[in-house]
């Protein structure tokens, strides 16, 4: 009895290891295709040399900003003390106006705060390469607005996504896939109407997103500041920013 016990505990045993393993596999590799794997076979030579030049490295966890007015989208990369500017990217497309999405249908870009895990990467998707931004968020749902597949893609064309060009989506997809797989949980997008500037703030003053827009400056200025993005939460109905661990 003794001796089948032991047994039955070793079983036991290498199915609790096994199953860690096969784990530890999914949560650390995004999908992928081979539509991603040329893409980044392509990019990963020139991106390489380009963070070298900043002293940044392929592989180190990512952050994202999106500028509506600006029509701007910029990477930042971590050097293990904060995170330096590497790239900025046009737009090519964005549909709807200043303000945030409303509803499903609206095709009105999304403003706010993201968070991009490597379940929300699609690299077989019909816009050449994209990653879903998630919404609506928390602050979405507190504020009832709905929407669904929300996404930073290729293809440059939008009813209610950030398009980019399928050159620059080729390297912004890979800088993300390359963080995810090397580690990072997952990248954080923040997206703002404009700038959040004093200046643009007042130009902007009238707008009835005022409040709202307010709300998001606190995000904007946490990141201007301390060039690490911060914590982001939701109470009674506006976001809420602390130091990320």
């Amino acid at each position: 009895m003794f001796r089948e016990i032991s047994r039955l505990r070793f079983v036991l045993a290498i199915c609790v290891l096994l199953f860690g393993v096969l784990a530890l596999a999914a949560w650390r590799y995004a999908p992928r295709s081979d539509r991603s794997e040329a893409a980044a076979k392509r990019v990963r030579p020139s991106m390489e040399t380009a963070l070298h030049a900043k002293g940044l490295r392929w592989g180190a966890p990512v952050f994202i900003r999106i500028f509506k007015e600006e029509k701007k989208l910029e990477l930042w990369v971590d050097d293990g003390k904060v995170f330096k500017h590497f790239k900025t990217w046009p737009i090519c497309k964005y549909s709807g106006t200043l303000g945030p999405k409303l509803k499903e249908g609206d095709r009105q870009a999304p403003e706010g705060f993201y968070f991009v895990p490597r379940s929300r990467m699609n690299p077989r998707s019909r816009f050449h390469l994209s990653f879903n931004l998630g919404y609506p968020n928390a602050y979405d749902r507190a504020h009832k607005r709905t929407g669904s597949a929300l996404m930073v893609h290729g293809n440059c064309v939008s009813i209610g996504c950030y398009a980019m060009t399928d050159a620059g989506i080729e390297e912004i997809y890979s800088l993300c896939d390359a963080a995810l797989i090397n580690g990072q949980r997952f990248f954080r997008v923040h997206a703002f109407p404009f700038r959040m500037t004093e200046a643009n703030m007042k130009r902007h003053g009238v707008s009835k997103w005022i409040n709202e827009w307010n709300n998001l400056k606190g995000g904007y200025d946490w990141f201007e500041k301390a060039k690490r993005p911060p914590n982001v939460t939701v109470s009674g109905k506006q976001y809420l920013f602390s130091k990320t661990d």
